[in-house]
């Protein structure tokens, strides 16, 4: 008889979900000790900004009420949401003190809806930091500290959900991602993230998800909790996934960002990834994309707009702002009211970055994930913006250029730096490659097994 664990916190959605449909054990019991562990983790880790343990209790219940569960791919599985997706019945905060008087949202994101669906368990949603602005996530309550060293950022903006996954309070975790939200958390903190390309899941993120960059997905950490997250997300039936046949793969070191190069340790993370990826069956050859001199400064010209205008939006006092968001937000309404942020860039950009893929003839870019190390959890929501703006670039250069292009790209652990952090790279495809890419890191999964779980 297979030897059934007395609790399945730290376990994968997939053997959570298999466990609660075979009757091994009831979506109740495997939340409230997901509830236990959180009291007891998150207030070393501050990864939530609120939990719902009456209501998770109660929902977990109705799943566990249900005649037939054999067609809920997360049946009972804890699952957390960031903290700027709506959840029926709670605020929705944004990271923000200046947002706390936000109305009560009456009905689900569409995301939510889609895991309540698959029998999923709201458990609580994560902190970020304010407005979704930075790669590091400090909201001025609270630092949220990455479960690998808790003196460092868990990277942001989705940095309470990967904190989260991380140290195994839940098993899954909404992010979204409009420079790289998804990518530098699962970098930050040795997971999977996957940022879908546009359009491929629900966005409904302020205005317009940050002129289209914006995207939704989960972070894990396995593949094959990835692929069930991303296919409940898309409202696709999960698919089974297979080893691809041989790829060319573009390899890629350059930074987009003047004068800011990956460390030492993350290039060494781009060739093991190439070897691995060799020793596959796959050819890899050395491609540069031509990100030109207009590109970063097109994309700081976007992100500072959307902030402006997401602030503008919302209705929130200004005043109550961080001072890093107010001068954001400042810069914003200035580049916005000069035209500078143009739909006509973005397609410029998104038609030459799928031209790289058929000129080159490479099916799919591998680059690093991060330049450095993760930063300090602590000192951003009270510094200055020039401070985290510098930090922002330097440290996580390589994904926002995705964002500006609508296509998916994945970040996959690949070990760890000679600190003991964990080390990822990411890798981008052409529209319609999110399977191709949850394939290619599932082969990294399978040739380069890595420590699922931070201790905390």
């Amino acid at each position: 008889m297979e030897h059934v664990p007395t609790t399945l916190v730290g376990a994968t959605a997939k053997q959570i979900a298999r466990a609660v449909r075979r009757g091994d054990t009831s979506a109740t019991q495997v939340v409230a000790d997901h509830l236990e562990q959180i009291a007891i983790s998150d207030p070393e880790l501050h990864a939530f900004r609120v939990i719902r343990g009456g209501e998770a209790m109660t929902e977990a219940e109705k799943v566990d009420d249900q005649d037939d569960l054999s067609n809920l791919p997360l049946a009972g599985v804890p699952v957390a949401v960031k903290e700027n997706t709506a959840v029926a019945g709670l605020p929705t905060w944004n990271g923000s003190a200046a947002a706390r008087t936000a109305d009560v949202a009456e009905e689900d994101h569409e995301v939510v809806r889609r895991l309540r669906g698959a029998g999923a368990v709201v458990v609580g949603v994560t902190r970020m930091p304010e407005m979704g602005l930075w790669p590091f996530t400090d909201d001025g309550e609270f630092a949220t500290r990455n479960p690998w060293s808790l003196d460092r950022t868990p990277g942001g903006s989705s940095g309470g959900s990967a904190a989260a996954v991380a140290s195994g309070l839940v098993p899954m975790a909404t992010a979204n991602d409009g420079l790289g939200s998804i990518r530098i958390p699962a970098a930050c903190c040795g997971l999977v993230g996957l940022k879908p390309g546009r359009g491929v899941i629900p966005c409904d993120l302020g205005i317009d998800g940050w002129f289209g960059m914006a995207e939704n997905g989960v972070l894990t950490t396995t593949v094959g909790d990835a692929a069930v997250g991303f296919s409940v997300l898309a409202g696709r039936r999960p698919v089974k996934l297979t080893e691809p046949s041989r790829l060319r793969v573009g390899v890629s070191l350059r930074s987009p960002v003047a004068g800011t190069k990956a460390d030492e340790p993350n290039r060494n993370a781009v060739a093991t990834a190439a070897k691995l990826l060799v020793d596959a069956g796959h050819s890899t050859l050395t491609a540069e994309p031509r990100y030109g001199s207009a590109l970063g400064p097109r994309v700081v010209a976007t992100w500072l707009a959307a902030a402006h205008r997401e602030i503008e939006a919302s209705g929130v006092d200004r005043s109550a702002l961080q001072t890093r968001s107010r001068v954001h937000a400042r810069l914003g309404k200035f580049v916005h009211k000069r035209g500078w942020v143009r739909q006509e860039h973005r397609d410029a950009w998104r038609e030459r970055a799928i031209a790289f893929f058929a000129d080159r003839k490479v099916d799919v870019l591998l680059t690093p994930a991060l330049a450095g190390p993760p930063p300090p959890a602590d000192g951003w929501a009270n510094g200055s913006w020039r401070k985290s703006m510098q930090a922002s670039t330097q440290y996580a250069p390589f994904n926002a250029p995705w964002n500006f292009a609508g296509l998916p790209a994945i970040v996959v652990p690949v070990g760890t730096r000679p600190d003991g952090l964990p080390l990822a790279v990411q890798l981008v495809g052409p529209p319609d490659s999110e399977t191709l890419l949850l394939s290619i890191a599932g082969q990294f999964e399978v040739q380069n097994p890595w420590q699922r779980l931070a201790i905390v």
